[in-house]
């Protein structure tokens, strides 16, 4: 073995050599009774990006134009609080933000259905701590989608 084969081993990971060993992991969200590809697949990270960056960019424009009269030195965390509460209310009731939907997004229970407004609360407190969402399962599900058993489908 070269020196190019083992630095590409070791970025690659520990699924890459599992997977070169011959484990069979599945498609994203195999697991979970849901398809490959198309409307109910689980959602590239990309698009969950992208949504969050639209809500985040419209919670922020209600927080300075609304809350803070347009003066950036007021708006403090107000774009957080006002994100959350966004969260809340549109994942808990038609489940998906302003976000998700541009881009194509629907948040839904393990089971299917829609997320309860329990859950919805449990998943935008967990996701406005920023950290649960930068951990991943192997569906590519984060920490808080998978705490409030919920996962973000392609419509």
């Amino acid at each position: 073995m070269d020196n190019r084969e083992a630095i590409g081993s070791w970025l690659s990971g520990p699924r890459a050599a599992a997977e070169e060993m011959g484990v069979d992991f599945g498609y994203r969200g195999e697991r979970l009774g849901l398809p490959q590809d198309g409307p109910g697949s689980v959602a590239r990270v990309g698009r969950r990006m992208a949504a969050i960056a639209v809500d985040w960019g419209l919670c922020s424009l209600i927080a300075f134009r609304l809350i803070a009269d347009g003066d950036v030195q007021k708006m403090g965390s107000w774009p957080l609080l006002v994100f959350l509460v966004l969260s809340v209310l549109t994942v808990g009731t038609v489940g998906f933000t302003p976000g998700k939907r541009i881009v194509g997004l629907r948040v839904v229970a393990e089971g299917g259905g829609r997320l309860s407004l329990p859950r919805a609360v449990l998943r935008s407190v967990l996701l406005a701590l920023f950290v649960p969402a930068l951990i991943w399962d192997r569906d590519g599900r984060g920490l808080h989608d998978r705490l409030a058993k919920a996962v973000q489908v392609r419509i």
